[in-house]
């Protein structure tokens, strides 16, 4: 895990030159920087968005996370109380963990979902809260939290998104981010079925057929 954290805040650093990064792991919105939680022991999120504003505080000034695992990210949130430079968008499940009332006090666009919520009101809610977020925000960078525990079956994230749901739901966010022309960085966040592996690998591979991602480029 804490390679996938280094991970998450080297496609930082990359997005920023290519215009989009995806990090095959990471996400753990329930760590903050005082405590873990939720399978989450490390707060990458706050970290790649602390070393943005650190070391690249002259292109990134602001940034948008864009959390669309089933729970609640509850641990940035908890990060980036009050701080007018981060927009929290948060579309999760409001019947499952982590039920943090403090940390949602942090969210400037909270969508809060019912248990078998199926695709086409998701990708509604997706989408609306993404056209609000983005006029009421201008972020120098997008961090998309692209759990994959909305999958219909996930023991844990209570939603009904099919697998075709999860693949529009990334690309409608890819397409935003290119619309707006803002570097995006993609974390995979949770999923907790073997088939997710699999739907992630399928989502990159139609967000490259759609020219919204360019592979490959030089290694690191």
């Amino acid at each position: 895990m804490r390679y996938q954290t280094g991970g998450s805040i080297l496609a930082g650093k990359v997005a920023l030159e290519r215009g989009w990064a995806i990090n095959i792991g990471g996400g753990f919105h329930h760590c903050s920087s005082k405590s873990g939680g939720g399978f989450c022991p490390y707060a990458d999120i706050t970290l790649l968005i602390t070393f943005l504003f650190n070391y690249y505080s002259q292109v990134v000034r602001t940034a948008m996370i864009v959390d669309l695992d089933a729970h609640q990210g509850n641990g940035y949130e908890r990060d980036f109380k009050d701080n007018e430079k981060v927009y929290i968008l948060d579309v999760y499940n409001e019947g499952i963990y982590p039920f943090d009332k403090e940390a949602k006090e942090s969210i400037r666009l909270k969508v809060e979902l019912q248990h078998h919520t199926k695709d086409a009101e998701y990708l509604r809610e997706v989408k609306r809260g993404l056209r609000i977020a983005l006029s009421e925000f201008q972020p120098d960078i997008i961090v998309y939290n692209a759990g994959t525990d909305i999958l219909e079956g996930d023991p844990l994230g209570g939603l009904s998104v099919s697998e075709m749901g999860i693949i529009q739901r990334d690309t409608l966010v890819f397409n935003f981010a290119r619309h707006n022309k803002i570097p995006i960085v993609m974390l995979t966040s949770g999923g907790y079925q073997k088939r997710t592996a699999k739907i992630i690998a399928n989502s990159i591979i139609n967000l490259k057929e759609k020219g919204l991602i360019n592979v490959p480029f030089e290694k690191y």
